[in-house]
């Protein structure tokens, strides 16, 4: 599925779509929707980088096995990096 988002919102918004793309990582992740690596990567951020935003916003990083498990599994159907 693909989300288009309008100029118009991101303008009315004050945001850029890399910001808009931070935030909804931010919630999502906050939400234990999805784990660090999926956010961090639907962010455009390597984790490290990720982590950083989390701890200037004193969001606590939650990672656990199974957390280790899905992002293995994430990073192996990517086959990317």
């Amino acid at each position: 599925m693909s989300l288009v988002i309008p100029d118009e919102f991101l303008q009315t918004a004050h945001i850029s779509e890399a910001d808009l793309k931070l935030e909804i990582a931010i919630l999502l992740f906050q939400q234990e929707k999805i784990t660090l690596g999926t956010a961090s990567q639907f962010a455009g951020m390597n984790q490290l980088g990720f982590q950083r935003v989390l701890g200037s916003r004193k969001i606590p990083i939650h990672y656990g096995i199974e957390d280790f498990r899905q992002d293995l599994r994430t990073l192996e159907a990517n086959d990317w990096q």
